[in-house]
């Protein structure tokens, strides 16, 4: 793991409506009920925790989908108790969810939208009662519940950078999904519109933990077989950093898993050139190329088996009629020849 993300997976549902969930319906509110979709681990948030959470929204008697933060591909932030007038509904949900949990919440107007809706962005339908299908990615217990945009720049680099830590701690105990957590967690201080703003030393520190997050959820992606993934999140270090043999190794590694084998290549002949002593590049460029090899002589074998085994020339049948009517034919020849000349 690297010593100093961008958000994984999107949930598998379709997007075109909120999914159909069968397990058991929990009253948390008169407003608010929950549904579980997959089970989270630990604790769950206090009054005026740090969430980050993913969601999707829509309008329960519309089925219109009105806001989506995987498509942002960042997860947002929302301080328990402290949340936006229209999200207090999904404040409540949260606050009765646990790190990893995915849950499908159902929320009366009264705790969303209000009366009136909403008729710039988010588009929301008056008296409108809401479905959210929501994941807590984790939190952070802070008794003042202090905001990304209130920390100092010292702050949130140092806070990434302890996420950043608990996710390795997790990847070596194998807890893949716990770790990839913390990882995203950790990018999700070091947003587009705080990036742009650091220059000289912090702009260094900032990128070197975003870019570690990013490397280590691509090694987790490529143990769970999800090499694309795995490949996005190394192409998101190569556009900041178009030298960087980790990432470049492991976009590799990822192509090659998928098939990719002329960009697999390229990637680790690059990498190779940027580490020359890495022995797990040298290996993987090896590997890539005894199953070259042996691509070549299935195919082969295949196409042999396809054709069949070439003919062999079949022995001509003598034809003996033939061969004594040329016979014939040269005897009257000669016999002809003879009587000409003693006839001269």
């Amino acid at each position: 793991m690297e010593d100093a993300a961008v958000v994984h997976g999107e949930p598998h549902q379709d997007g075109s409506g909120p999914p159909k969930v069968d397990t058991e319906v929990e009253v948390l509110h008169e407003k608010v009920t929950k549904q579980i979709i997959k089970e989270g681990q630990g604790e769950k948030p206090s009054k005026y925790a740090t969430c980050f959470v993913h969601y999707r929204a829509w309008s329960a008697s519309t089925q219109h989908k009105f806001e989506d933060t995987w498509q942002e591909q960042r997860p947002i932030e929302l301080i328990i108790g402290k949340e936006k007038k229209e999200m207090q509904g999904l404040g409540i949900g949260l606050s009765n969810m646990k790190s990893g949990e995915r849950a499908l919440l159902h929320v009366g107007w009264e705790l969303g939208y209000g009366k009136e809706g909403s008729f710039s962005f988010p588009n929301v339908p008056p008296m409108a009662d809401i479905i959210y299908e929501v994941e807590l990615v984790g939190f952070d217990e802070t008794k003042e519940g202090k905001p990304r945009s209130d920390m100092t720049v010292e702050e949130r680099i140092g806070a990434a950078d302890r996420r950043r830590m608990d996710g390795n701690a997790f990847f070596k105990e194998e807890k893949l999904e716990e770790a990839m957590q913390q990882y995203e967690m950790a990018i999700a201080y070091m947003g587009d519109d705080f990036m742009f703003q650091l220059f000289g030393k912090y702009s260094d520190m900032a990128l070197a933990v975003k870019n570690s997050c990013h490397l280590n959820m691509a090694a987790c992606f490529i143990k769970l077989k999800k090499f694309e993934d795995a490949i996005m999140q190394c192409s998101i270090v190569l556009s900041e950093d178009v030298n960087n043999a980790k990432a470049l190794y492991r976009r590799g590694k990822a192509r090659a898993e998928l098939g990719q084998t002329e960009a697999a290549r390229e990637d680790l002949l690059k990498a190779r050139k940027y580490a020359p002593n890495d022995k797990a590049i040298t290996a993987e460029l090896r590997l890539l190329a005894e199953h070259e090899k042996l691509v070549y002589q299935k195919q082969k074998e295949m196409y042999r088996g396809m054709l069949g085994p070439r003919p062999e020339p079949k022995p001509q049948k003598t034809n003996w009629l033939a061969l004594f009517w040329l016979w014939l034919v040269s005897l009257f020849s000669r016999i002809f020849k003879r009587e000409t000349k003693k006839s001269d």
